[in-house]
């Protein structure tokens, strides 16, 4: 908590006072000129360490990944013009994975707006369809610790999002008043009233209830709330991308990952009551909803529901709603949620190649079972960063989860580019678990540079690459067009070759040997390796299949 104390502030002072007050534990970002500088000289004060990033987007991809990670803020920070550009696809990340990232980007003062254009675009007009709220404090005399720690508190005030703040060199050193102590957040209540005896009595009248749990379950006590209502009712969970581990792929009530798509339609149709226990629409896929079961809606805030209108719905801190809504044990089997959970398994797995690989290299799925038993023979917990693409489905099937944020994930946002620096702070958050990074070729030469990120920092991260020279999601979705040649594919490249360039272990595997072998040595190293698979892409259309419909 900072200190009142005669000691002058400066703005950039002021801000790192902000952003320790908040418990920001680390700044990720690109400085340029202007109050970059000042701010990492001042986080450093403050003891928030500054992780220097290759590319603005990564930077704050990192940031976001922290924050979900830590339940708190985390700030990023970008010079003007080009760093915000940059900075704009890791924000849209941030504001639909509901991250509370603080983007802290060098700002013009008015008198430098009199006489030049030279970089100036309107940030926050830029940003504004995805940040929360925006505040420029450019001019001297101004109170930017005071916008800050209003920006972080908007941050992570529900639905949790992105905010930016405009410094400008000027402000930054010009003296400013340090923010008071941070406003505690309130303390959750159980829900009462109309809305809440409607919830118990949609509850009481199902005798199939079917929880889909989603990213606002993963807080702690959220999902210790979940997993007791869950266990009490004796009923399904599905969990989406974001929830995974919210209840334990081994939990015998776990019924598999819920998309808003074909896979989990069976388990969904024998439902008479669908509980969306912190499920943001933003994680589903854009397809109509295809269930007749009433809904009950629980999320922090309310949302607008794209997909169904809910029965009854409860909106503020989950944990004591979910405790509030009672609820006896459902005529749901054992044996029938284990048998939507393996037919859910079984379609995702149909159409694999062989666990050892065809001709072309191993199976998508293989790669993950075969790191998945790795990390046990070794001892190793490491969570798991998963890029956007068609390896993802088998990712996000068979890596076992049992906490949340063993898997990280884009899912609001599904871009490219995610893992590697996703990895890289999840590692930075957590040094003794470490992670692994899977992504394709075509993510990780999107997110190239934070290769050497990786490198400098010595994170304990593996990455795994598969590769098969193609974008592999894109090339099933041709649907027979006749497209230009290179048009979805590229090279076969080197990216063992790569990160050994650039000081790093790098290995290639074409086989389940050699796979093996790879992954021992990667697991084994004490800083960054990276593993490039040849992968045989056959399996994915029936995955996307068996997903999607």
């Amino acid at each position: 908590m900072p200190q009142r104390d005669a000691t002058p502030s400066t703005g950039a002072g002021a801000v790192a006072a902000a952003l320790h007050a908040a418990g920001v534990p680390r700044l990720y970002g690109v400085p340029g000129g202007g109050s970059s500088l000042d701010l990492v000289e001042a986080a450093a004060a403050r003891g928030i360490p500054f992780v220097l990033a290759r590319h603005e987007t990564a930077a704050v991809i990192m940031a976001a990944t922290e924050a979900e990670l830590a339940q708190r803020p985390v700030a990023a920070l970008v010079t003007r013009g080009p760093g915000v550009g940059n900075a704009a696809n890791g924000m849209a990340q941030a504001s639909l994975d509901r991250a509370p990232v603080l983007l802290l980007a060098d700002g013009f003062t008015g008198a430098e707006r009199a006489y030049a254009n030279h970089q100036f675009f309107d940030h926050a007009a830029m940003l504004a369809p995805v940040t929360k709220a925006a505040a420029r404090a450019v001019e001297p005399g101004g109170a930017p610790g005071l916008m800050a720690a209003s920006l972080l508190a908007t941050a992570m005030a529900a639905p949790r999002g992105p905010a930016l703040l405009e410094l400008s060199g000027q402000a930054a050193r010009a003296p400013a008043a340090l923010p008071g102590p941070a406003a505690l957040a309130a303390a959750g209540t159980v829900p009462e009233g109309a809305a809440l005896e409607a919830a118990r009595g949609l509850l009481r009248a199902a005798r199939h209830p079917v929880i889909v749990a989603g990213l606002e379950a993963a807080e702690p006590a959220a999902c210790a709330a979940l997993r007791a209502l869950a266990e009490r009712l004796g009923c399904p969970v599905l969990v989406t991308y974001k929830a995974k581990g919210v209840l334990p792929d081994a939990h015998p009530l776990f019924a598999g990952v819920f998309t808003g798509g074909a896979a989990e339609a069976p388990v969904l149709a024998a439902a008479d009551l669908i509980l969306l226990a912190g499920a943001d629409p933003v994680e589903f896929i854009p397809q109509p909803w295809r269930y007749a079961a009433p809904l009950l809606d629980l999320g922090t805030a309310p949302r607008p529901l794209h997909y169904a209108v809910p029965a009854a719905g409860l909106y503020g801190p989950l944990a004591p709603a979910l405790a509030a809504l009672g609820g006896g044990a459902s005529a749901w089997t054992p044996a029938a949620i284990a048998g939507h959970r393996e037919a859910w398994l079984a379609a995702l797995a149909n159409g694999a190649t062989p666990p050892g690989g065809g001709n072309r290299g191993l199976s998508p799925q293989a790669v993950v079972a075969l790191a998945a038993a790795a990390c046990r023979e070794a001892g190793r917990d490491p969570r798991v960063a998963v890029d956007a693409g068609a390896h993802m489905f088998p990712c996000t099937t068979f890596w076992p989860a049992a906490r949340p944020g063993d898997l990280l994930i884009s899912n609001g946002l599904a871009t490219m580019g995610f893992a590697l620096p996703a990895g890289i702070a999840a590692a930075l958050h957590d040094p003794g678990r470490g992670a692994i990074a899977f992504t394709g070729d075509g993510g990780l030469l999107m997110a190239l540079g934070e290769l050497a990120t990786a490198v400098t920092l010595g994170v304990k991260l593996a990455i795994v690459v598969f590769n098969d020279a193609t974008l592999s999601l894109i090339d099933i979705k041709k649907a027979g067009r006749d497209l230009p040649g290179g048009a979805l594919g590229w090279p076969e490249a080197d990216l063992a070759g790569v990160m050994q360039a650039l000081g790093g272990i790098g290995l290639r595997a074409t086989d389940e040997a050699g796979y093996r072998d790879a992954l021992a040595t990667a697991l084994a190293a004490p800083g960054p390796a990276l593993v490039d698979v040849r992968v045989d892409p056959g399996s994915y259309p029936a995955q996307i299949k068996a997903l999607r419909g």
